[in-house]
């Protein structure tokens, strides 16, 4: 079983917007999102065009996202390819629509 060695990395973090920070400045499109437990940035998914997330993990050293979808409750390490959960941690999602709003659910 694959596990992750970059745990003490996950920080008490505010997600930066409610999308893809990247493709809404650009005006584009994303299938999922996930939320940098290093330092709050929200990017796409490797599913999504443009790939943001992964993108942000590679140039800034931070390993662990957590998905930002709503429902979801996992966790990815870029580093040691690994999906886990962690024992109660808030989840955190977007607010589908047009809102500025994050939801936490504890």
């Amino acid at each position: 079983m694959t596990t992750c060695s970059h745990l003490d990395q996950i920080r008490d973090i505010t997600p930066a917007a409610n999308g893809c920070v990247d493709c809404l400045a650009a005006g584009g499109t994303w299938l999922h999102l996930r939320l940098c437990m290093s330092c709050g940035y929200v990017g796409c998914c490797d599913s999504s065009p443009n790939r943001h997330a992964s993108g942000h993990a590679r140039a800034s050293g931070h390993p662990i996202v957590e998905s930002f979808e709503p429902g979801e409750d996992w966790f990815w390490c870029y580093v040691d390819e690994a999906a886990f959960l962690v024992d109660d941690a808030p989840t955190l999602s977007y607010a589908p629509g047009d809102t500025d709003e994050v939801r936490r659910v504890i």
